[in-house]
This record gives C-alpha cells, sequence and structure tokens, in this order.
C-alpha cells in the first residue's frame, strides 16, 4: 500500500511538473509568481496586464523617468518669467537683474532657481538635504509597496492603512491626488524634449524665431511618440528601458568629462561658499528652503515604479529593491552634475543670455567652441526626455486604469477596461494622450498658466506621499498590527516614516512659493489656486457621485489570506 502511494505521488508530481512545462509561456508571464498570485488573491484583484518586467527594467524604467541629472541640467519647469521685474529696481536690486534676466530668458532651467535661491553652495547642499529627506520618502514607499503591490499605489495603501473611519475619503482624495500629479507629468516632460530641440534649432539655425506654437506641436509630437510605443510597442517596453538605462549612464559620463576636461573652472571655495539671497527674500536660510523646489522636483516621483507593479515579476520583493537602487543611483548622478555645472558655468554673461532657452546647452557650447559638439551632446537629454515621456506615460496610464477600477472616476468602466489580446489599459493610455495634448495647447495662449499647471504635479505627488506615509505612522504609533513584507523597517519603521512626515510637510509648503518675493501676476506661483480647485472639485464629486460607488479597496481584501 504504501508503495502504492509513492508511485502515484511520483506520477502526480511528474504530471504538474510536465504540465508546468507545457503552460503557455504567456499565459505564465501573465499570471507571475506564486507570490504575486497570492497577493493579487488577498487584494481582490484580477490579473489583467502581462508581468513581463523584471528588475533589470524596472529599475531602468524608474532611473529614466525620475531623470535627476537631467532634470537638474535641464529641467523645464520653471514657475515664471521675471521680464518684468527687470525693470522695477525698486524690487530688484541692480546687482540682482542678471537673475531675473535668467528667469526672463531662460524659462525652462531649474538650475536657476537654486541659483537665484542661495547660490551655488545652497544649491549644493540644499540638493543633499533634499535627496536624505526623500530617501525617508522611499524608503517609506517601499516598505508599503512590499505589503501591498499593486498598481493602484498610493490610494490603495491609504485605504488599507488608514484609521477605517477616514479609509473611503482619504483613499479616495489620495487617488484624485495621483491623477492630478502624473496626468500633469507627461505634457511637463514633453515640454522639456520639445522646447529643447527649439533651443538646438536656434543653436545652429541663428535666423530662427522660436514661438510658442512651435514649441506646442513639438510637444505634441513627443506625446504621440510616447503613446505609439505604449500602444503598437508595448511589449517592447521592458527591453527597451535596458537599452536606453545605458544611455542614461554612458550620457551622464560624457556630458561630465566634457564639461570637466574642456569647461573653465571656478574655485572650489566660490563654488562651494557661496549663499546668496539673490532673489531679495532677506534671509538666506529662507531662499534656500524656497530654492528647494528645483532638487525636488529632480528627485520626485518615486511611486513610478510601483505604478507598474501588475507588470512586474515577484513584485512584493522585486519593488522595493529596485526604488531605493534607483533613488541610491540617481542622487548621487544628480548631484555629480549638478557639483560639475556649478563648477563649469564658465562665462556666465553668455549663459544667462543665450537665445537657446537653456543654460546647459550654451554650456556645452561654450566648452566644446562646436555648434556639432554641443549639438550631440544635448541631443543626449533630448532623447532620455523622451524615452521619459514614454515611461511617464506608461505611469499615468496604469494609476488612471487602477483608480478607475475602484470607481474613484467618471466613466470607470471604460477607463478600467483591457481589450483582450493587448494586456494593456488602452482607454487610458488614450485619456491620458488626450489630457497631454490638451493640456499642452494652453502654452499657445501663456506659457506662464502652462508651467503653473504642469508644475502643479509636484504638489500633489508630495501631498499623496505626506498622506500615505502619515497613516503607516500613525498604524505603527497606535502599535497596530501591520502586513507582511519582504521588505520590513522593523523597530526603526516609526522614526522613518516620522522624518519622512516631517520633510515632506516642509517641501509642501515651501513648493507653493513664488520664486521672488512680492511677486506680480505674471511672477506669482499659481499652484495653490489650481491645487484648491482640483480638490474642491473632486469633494464635489464624491459628495453627489462618488461616495455612492466608490468603497475603497480595502473592501475587496480577502482577510483570511
Amino acid at each position: 500500500m504504501d508503495d502504492t502511494k509513492i508511485a502515484d505521488a511520483s506520477i502526480q508530481l511528474r504530471d504538474n511538473a510536465s504540465a508546468e512545462l507545457n503552460e503557455d509561456p504567456v499565459l505564465s508571464e501573465k499570471k507571475g509568481t506564486p507570490n504575486d498570485q497570492k497577493d493579487m488573491h488577498r487584494m481582490g484583484k484580477i490579473q489583467e496586464l502581462r508581468r513581463n518586467f523584471r528588475f533589470l527594467s524596472i529599475f531602468g524604467y524608474s532611473m529614466i523617468l525620475m531623470a535627476t541629472w537631467e532634470t537638474g541640467l535641464t529641467s523645464s519647469i520653471a514657475n515664471s518669467r521675471c521680464s518684468s521685474a527687470r525693470s522695477r529696481s525698486t524690487t530688484v536690486p541692480p546687482h540682482r537683474v542678471w537673475y531675473c534676466r535668467t528667469k526672463a530668458d531662460l524659462k525652462h532651467s531649474t538650475l536657476i532657481i537654486p541659483l537665484l535661491n542661495g547660490g551655488t553652495g545652497g544649491a549644493i547642499f540644499v540638493f543633499l538635504g533634499t535627496a536624505v529627506g526623500m530617501g525617508f520618502v522611499i524608503v517609506s514607499m517601499a516598505e508599503m509597496a512590499s505589503m501591498a503591490p499593486t498598481s493602484g499605489g498610493q490610494y490603495h495603501w491609504v485605504s488599507e492603512f488608514a484609521p477605517k473611519e477616514h479609509q473611503r475619503f482619504l483613499s479616495y482624495v489620495v487617488g484624485w491626488l495621483c491623477v492630478l500629479g502624473w496626468q500633469t507629468g507627461i505634457p511637463s516632460i514633453a515640454y522639456l524634449a520639445g522646447t529643447q530641440i527649439q533651443g538646438l534649432i536656434v543653436l545652429n539655425n541663428e535666423s530662427y524665431v522660436p514661438e510658442r506654437w512651435h514649441g506646442t506641436l513639438l510637444v505634441i509630437a513627443v506625446a504621440t511618440f510616447s503613446i505609439i510605443f505604449n500602444t503598437l510597442l508595448a511589449r517592447k517596453l521592458p527591453l527597451v528601458e535596458g537599452t536606453v538605462l545605458v544611455l542614461h549612464i554612458f550620457g551622464f559620463f560624457a556630458i561630465f568629462i566634457t564639461l570637466w576636461v574642456l569647461a573653465p573652472r571656478s574655485e572650489p571655495s566660490d563654488v562651494f561658499g557661496q549663499f546668496q539671497d539673490n532673489a531679495g527674500w532677506g534671509n538666506v536660510g529662507l531662499a534656500c528652503l524656497v530654492g528647494q523646489l528645483a532638487p525636488i522636483f529632480s528627485l520626485l516621483g518615486s511611486d513610478a515604479a510601483t505604478h507598474m507593479s501588475e507588470e512586474l515579476r515577484d513584485a512584493a520583493y522585486t519593488l522595493p529593491r529596485a526604488m531605493i537602487w534607483t533613488a541610491v543611483c540617481n542622487s548621487i548622478l544628480g548631484f555629480l552634475m549638478l557639483v560639475t555645472i556649478c563648477f563649469c558655468l564658465g562665462d556666465v554673461e553668455s549663459v544667462i543670455s543665450t537665445a537657446t532657452g537653456y543654460p546647459h546647452i550654451q554650456v556645452l557650447y561654450n566648452a566644446t567652441n562646436s555648434r556639432a559638439g554641443a549639438t550631440v551632446l544635448a541631443s543626449i537629454t533630448v532623447i532620455l526626455a523622451v524615452f521619459g515621456c514614454v515611461n511617464n506615460v506608461a505611469t499615468s496610464s496604469r494609476q488612471l486604469f487602477a483608480f478607475a477600477r475602484d470607481n474613484g472616476l467618471p466613466f470607470g468602466a471604460f477607463l478600467s477596461r483591457v481589450q483582450p489580446g493587448w494586456d494593456i489599459p488602452l482607454n487610458s493610455v488614450l485619456v491620458s494622450f488626450a489630457v497631454a495634448i490638451l493640456l499642452s495647447l494652453i502654452n499657445i495662449g501663456s506659457t506662464v498658466a502652462f508651467n503653473s499647471i504642469a508644475s502643479l504635479g509636484t504638489c500633489a505627488l508630495l501631498s499623496s506621499y505626506i498622506i500615505s506615509i502619515s497613516c503607516m505612522f500613525v498604524k505603527r504609533w497606535r502599535n497596530e498590527p501591520l502586513l507582511p513584507s519582504r521588505f520590513n523597517l522593523g523597530k526603526a519603521g516609526i522614526w522613518v516614516n516620522g522624518i519622512a512626515v516631517v520633510y515632506l510637510a516642509i517641501a509642501f509648503i515651501f513648493s507653493f512659493f513664488p520664486s521672488f518675493p512680492h511677486p506680480t501676476p505674471d511672477l506669482m506661483n499659481w499652484n495653490i489656486l489650481i491645487y484648491g480647485v482640483v480638490i474642491i472639485f473632486s469633494l464635489v464629486y464624491f459628495i453627489f457621485k462618488g461616495k455612492h460607488v466608490y468603497v475603497g479597496p480595502v473592501e475587496y481584501i480577502k482577510k483570511d489570506v
């Protein structure tokens, strides 16, 4: 009898192994690992997307989307122009006029924001402080991502970790904040790529006069390429991430080495010792806090990979480690590039008055003394910005899909539909494209208005981080049981969460500050107004419709798993 049982068991094991070997590889890839299946079952979600990302591809994906060194070098988000301030000597002292010229003429570069508010020394040390603060944020989010690896990200975590009486409402608000943050990100990055192309045209053709509508058409072209890549070529995305990651790293060294070898260099005492209040806040410390908007923007987006977690194999283990390695590597590269630029600005007058609209293009031209050389080097950042937009579309559409799946948005059934054979939320991708086009058209009428809306994503994402990490902090403070995690902070968790919340609160407040005190309407940071309007709209929708259909992800959780 025992021999018979052993024989039967052997046959069963052999049949199971044979079934696994003969299993459709597409189906196997879609289901993921047993841990992936267990996590999806616990969260009450159906696996609809293909799990074709691994560690290297999701690491490359996050590195390219965060693009810290590229953003610090070229970033598209500037709060406003300064042209009207040039002539107001009562507001801007004569020795600070060149900074205003920078804000007027070089409206695309957040390199100018920390130089304006803190000087080179302030820019460098504020970046370090921001990297440390955001490090606590990313570690906190990595732990939550391991507990609940879902495309919903923050709003799902809030639904599970918030006090029971506030779960539905807070989760709903955070969902809208994430939609706002990521949907505005697509035109922002496309604008960076498109207007850099304009800058390169100016560099090579001095007779060209850039127009806003030219830039808008280029923005639409970049967004269109990103949509095509996220639909027709969606299955190739993981493969491309590894390839573009190589360009991200080698492109950094190409620019880094070129500047250190060819560009004139400032003295270390001048670079590290200059702490200046060039905007006129009356206090260098306050100026530095205002200037942190630039490094925050360059280090933002730590939640990007979480929204791809339903397409990542063994997500609960791989995702948090990819998030942390991304933060570490991008922070190092971003810091090195910032120090390099501060040392190698060279002829400041030519940099701030450049017709290209981008300081880094002029810096590269001054260093190489070659239009061709500067064009090749600057083209690296253009290509990386284009693929950053590709990744932003992927993240934005997955977040939109997840929130719609939980009935948090109008037309939820339409937005959350995954077409058979595509294995992507095609409708959410196309809606994200439509939103990007509509927002980019604003630039034709007013660049100030466009920049205000585009930079709103920073405030929205920061507030979503604050709420989600605060919920985890409160849960720990009350000694409530936590979900099992394959990336556990242990007893240090409450301290990590607490420091992250304090830092985020400070960053959130200063994200609404203008770059200058006593701003005129064209210098004002209008984010707080637009942010308030979106919050009010989401609350009104919740009162009249949302609360009747949105129950929150926690209601689908299987408690016995």
